[in-house]
Parts: structure tokens; C-alpha cells; sequence
């Protein structure tokens, strides 16, 4: 299933996420951000439960922001979680 989540606070505007039916990621993508960044953070999320990316993420600021966009990731994907429940 494809979901997409408009950012908060960040650089990049959105992200596209693609879960398979046992809450694993198959593909992130971000639009907008660090370009090289945002890559980085979608090859090591790729494959890893739902459940373990907002363990390891949320939290997570830029700067002087209160989030980032590896903080956003884990926020879709507690929006995410909600809606299969």
C-alpha cells in the first residue's frame, strides 16, 4: 500500500511510502531535502518493520528545527500504523 504524507517543519515537502502486508517498508521517497540525505535514509529504512523506524527516528532534529526529516518519516509512519488499526 502507498501512502503519502505532507511534511511539517522541513525542507523536504513530502514523502511517498510504500509498506508491504506484514508493516515492512518497501520503498521511501522524498520530495525535497537533503538530497543525498534523504536517499541515505530511505536505503536503510528499506525492508525494516514499521515499528523499528519509529524507534530509531523519531526524535530526531535539524539544527535549530524541532524535527527533520528523518522525524517526519517516523511520524507518517505513526499516522500509518493508526490507519491499520
Amino acid at each position: 500500500m502507498q501512502y503519502v504524507y505532507n511534511t511539517k517543519g522541513t525542507c523536504s515537502s513530502q514523502i511517498i511510502i510504500d509498506i508491504d502486508e506484514h508493516s515492512k517498508i518497501e520503498n521511501v521517497t522524498f520530495i525535497g531535502g537533503c538530497n543525498g540525505n534523504t536517499k541515505g535514509i530511505s536505503q536503510l529504512v528499506k525492508g525494516m518493520n514499521i515499528d523499528d523506524v519509529i524507534a530509531r527516528l523519531e526524535g530526531t532534529t535539524c539544527g535549530f528545527r524541532s524535527t527533520s526529516c528523518p522525524d517526519q518519516l517516523a511520524t507518517a509512519l505513526k499516522q500509518i500504523k493508526e490507519k491499520q488499526n
